[in-house]
């Protein structure tokens, strides 16, 4: 499943932008399901160091008190600015929208993008007329 890049044009700095160009290097979104079933978001210019800092602990403390995590989720971006925004992008997400994510469910990306307005009209309904 690929997200397209939808960010803001913000100026990158000149050391971002030669650095991107010596190197060529590309730069990942990905979602990890951690122990607890919870997911996290990240990204990174290294994917396979970032992924063995993860389980090893101590460089981020929301993983490491849930360990062990699995990688779920990845794709790769030609900039780091595209990454970080495709990171913001997921976090904000819902559970059920990060899961059609992981499953490549192109469909389940629409649906679960759709506000589910029923439980907030039983809820108002039941407000509205308190027995």
């Amino acid at each position: 499943m690929i997200l397209r890049y939808a960010g803001k044009k913000t100026p990158a700095t000149q050391d971002d932008r030669a650095c991107e160009r010596t190197t060529g290097r590309p730069f990942f979104a990905y979602v990890l399901r951690c122990s607890d079933l919870s997911y996290y978001v990240g990204h990174t210019d290294d994917l396979p160091k970032r992924l063995a800092e993860h389980p090893a602990g101590g460089k981020c403390a929301y993983t490491t008190a849930r360990r062990p995590v699995q990688l779920v989720w990845s794709q790769e971006f030609s900039a780091r600015e595209e990454a970080k925004d495709a990171e913001i992008r997921v976090k904000a997400w819902s559970r059920r929208k990060k899961e059609a994510l992981i499953r490549g469910d192109t469909n389940g990306l629409r649906t679960a993008a759709r506000k589910d307005w029923s439980s907030y009209r039983a809820r108002k309904a039941h407000t509205d007329n308190p027995e």
